[in-house]
């Protein structure tokens, strides 16, 4: 399989505290990886590492065969073809839902507003929210925001997408609406990495598991083996404490 994101030796410290040690990992393309383990584990950290939000302190990651901290990278263009949903949904107040998903195609990609629209029309309908595109953000639930945070990002055609507890904002009645999408983009061949604790869309969707513990990737595991056939101590203690769907 071709190797999309490539992690090779990765440190990471934040002063005296080592946040990821000897990170050796790779993504394939097409593949859903899910990233788990306890709270500040690496998990986020490790996730923010490929579009450069973190920098590293050693080693090298490789994204579409590029050296992502070589001098020569275009830092806005890089990351323009890596979709990021976070937590907080980030949508524009002032904005529309039409404006705030067909601005980066206007201003990166130098769309005219015409393709622009109708590009974000596809991935708006694709989410279940092409009615909502003459609403502002403080107009929508954070269900919806979201959908609409991650059809913005679809709408640039990213090569991945990075997903960073893009339910953890939410209220639990509207987990299922991300969740769903999530799945359906998984479902889709979307290249994409995701901490979350939504450990039912980990087994439904992921190709592989991924469970970091102390800033090590202690365990990468395809999703079948790791929920149902995993003799790893800690990883069990892990699962033992979760609620799984």
């Amino acid at each position: 399989m071709d190797k999309i994101i490539i992690f090779k030796g990765i440190l990471k410290k934040y002063g005296g505290h080592t946040a990821l040690q000897d990170i050796d990992a790779s993504v394939g393309r097409g593949e859903t990886i899910v990233l788990c383990g306890p709270s500040g584990s690496g998990k986020s950290t490790l996730l923010r590492t490929v579009n450069r939000l973190e920098p590293v302190d050693a080693g090298t990651i490789l994204v579409n065969g590029v050296n992502i901290h070589d001098r020569s990278v275009n830092l806005n263009r890089f990351r323009s073809d890596i979709g990021f949903i976070a937590q907080s949904f980030n949508l524009f107040a002032n904005y529309n839902v039409i404006d705030n998903v067909t601005l980066g195609l206007r201003r990166i990609r130098g769309l005219d507003r015409h393709e622009a629209e109708e590009r974000a029309r596809v991935q708006l309908k694709r989410l279940n929210v092409e009615n909502l595109a003459q609403k502002f953000p403080d107009q929508l639930s954070g269900g919806q925001q979201q959908r609409v945070a991650i059809a913005r990002a679809l709408a640039m055609q990213p090569s991945i997408m990075l997903l960073d507890e893009p339910t953890s904002a939410l209220d639990p009645e509207l987990v299922s609406e991300v969740v769903n999408a999530m799945k359906d983009l998984a479902s889709q061949g979307m290249t994409m990495l995701c901490v979350t604790h939504e450990m039912g869309f980990a087994r439904q969707a992921a190709d592989r598991v991924w469970f970091l513990d102390q800033g090590r990737l202690i365990q990468d595991l395809d999703s079948e083996n790791f929920f149902n056939n995993n003799s790893n101590d800690r990883v069990r203690r892990f699962l033992n404490q979760i609620s799984i769907q």
